[in-house]
């Protein structure tokens, strides 16, 4: 291998010269979709930036905490960048949320009393969440403590069903929750711009109900979020965008004051809230994560949109296709079979920096109700904000690509797994 031959590097990799010419042929028809992407990504740079300054954060906010943590100026000081950068009065950011569905469960569970009703205007949630409410009977769910939940479908087009939630909206009516990306639904992820008119709609009709918005895999897509859009609340998971690649564990919870002194009282204790809660030496990690956030955010972007493109041109139904403006980072490929979810998370696992030597399987995975394939060969496990792939195996079939700390990492991805798609026969030529 001749030092410094790109064509040589990817041979060693794995990728054959088919694979390359065809993936630069796509690629040489994104420029102006990239250019695009470093544009929002310059934004949202200077907006954490600002956030970080109008803060004055400091080496200082960096240090350990142990033990109830009270009086941790670097976790408080945190919160207040989070509550700047996305436009909120109060936010909860803490390794103490060890996970998206957990930092939703506490903002849900946090809000709603028994008898209050939970309605989601956009159709089922993702998977995590149906025993979190009670849709699959689960111990300590929202419904064994007296939450009721109804839910109104999306349309056949992917737009709001906009007479029925009229209609849902009752009395006892108190969170609506707006679940921004498709999770494993074959739906449109919404733009904070439908989001909105979501909103608005909602709060015309009962202006004192909660929205709050499952922004994973949302955050820095776009030069707005839902708080810029009359949100309440909006949660998600520092191992996907917000975190960077850096942060190693936890969830954000921004809102509106009430709502996250509630959500607060139900992560630690009544009385207490947001007082306790040790940052155990992850402050660092979150604040660096959070900078580094919408440069790392638009390399997925470019990799979800070259995903979209090598494969619409294959012939298989893509999600979003390759003209569509993006609201998250998720790519969804539909091919059919078992045997093509299974090749194409083979082979990003392949091109991972971590564990590329082992094969992934379908497995059981609790809070899922049919067998799930995952690649994450990942420096924090779990991140998908890194190169990561999974799906359902059932119908129809879908694989679910996202995440790349770096866009040359991505599109690597891509292409490995076009070579095992290739190798395992699923595809016979390009």
């Amino acid at each position: 291998m001749k030092p410094g031959n790109k064509n040589d590097m990817y041979e060693s990799l794995g990728v054959s010269k088919e694979a390359l010419d065809f993936g630069r042929t796509v690629e040489a028809e994104l420029y102006s979709r990239f250019k695009d992407i470093d544009e929002t990504a310059e934004y949202n740079q200077l907006k954490v930036i600002k956030g970080m300054q109008d803060n004055c954060v400091s080496d200082i906010h960096f240090a350990a905490t142990t033990g109830y943590g009270y009086n941790d100026l670097g976790r408080d000081t945190l919160e207040n960048v989070y509550a700047s950068v996305f436009h909120g009065e109060s936010a909860l950011v803490r390794p103490q949320l060890v996970s998206g569905t957990h930092a939703l469960h506490v903002a849900l569970s946090g809000n709603l009393r028994p008898g209050d009703e939970l309605l989601s205007p956009v159709g089922k949630p993702y998977d995590t969440l149906e025993e979190v409410i009670g849709i699959r009977e689960s111990a300590g769910s929202l419904k064994e403590y007296g939450v009721t939940y109804r839910q109104v479908d999306l349309l056949e087009d992917g737009s709001f069903d906009f007479d029925n939630i009229a209609k849902a909206i009752n009395d006892n009516t108190k969170l609506v929750t707006i679940q921004r990306s498709k999770g494993y639904a074959v739906r449109p992820t919404l733009s904070v711009e439908r989001i909105g008119e979501l909103i608005s709609f909602i709060k015309n009709r009962k202006p004192e109900v909660i929205c709050m918005v499952d922004n994973c895999y949302g955050e820095f897509v776009e030069t707005i979020e839902p708080m810029d859009v009359g949100a309440d609340l909006m949660v998600g998971s520092l191992i996907k965008n917000p975190g960077g690649g850096l942060a190693p564990i936890g969830g954000y919870i921004v809102g509106t004051q009430e709502c996250v002194d509630r959500a607060s009282y139900r992560l630690s204790a009544p009385g207490i809230g947001k007082e306790v809660g040790a940052s155990l030496g992850m402050n660092q990690p979150f604040y660096q994560g959070l900078f580094l956030a919408p440069a790392v955010v638009a390399g997925a972007l470019k990799g979800a949109i070259f995903a979209a493109n090598v494969y619409e041109r294959l012939g298989f139904d893509v999600a979003p296709n390759g003209r569509e403006s993006r609201h998250d980072i998720i790519q969804s490929i539909t091919f059919g079979t078992p045997e093509g979810v299974i090749a194409f998370c083979k082979g990003i696992q392949k091109a991972a920096p971590v564990d590329s030597f082992v094969t992934p399987e379908p497995w059981d995975m609790p809070g899922y109700d049919s067998q799930v394939i995952m690649a994450a060969g990942a420096f924090i496990q779990g991140s998908s904000i890194e190169l990561s792939a999974d799906g359902p195996i059932k119908p129809p079939y879908s694989a679910y690509f996202q995440g790349g700390l770096t866009w040359y990492h991505a599109k690597l991805g891509i292409l490995k797994s076009l070579q095992q798609l290739l190798d395992d026969g699923v595809l016979k030529k390009l």
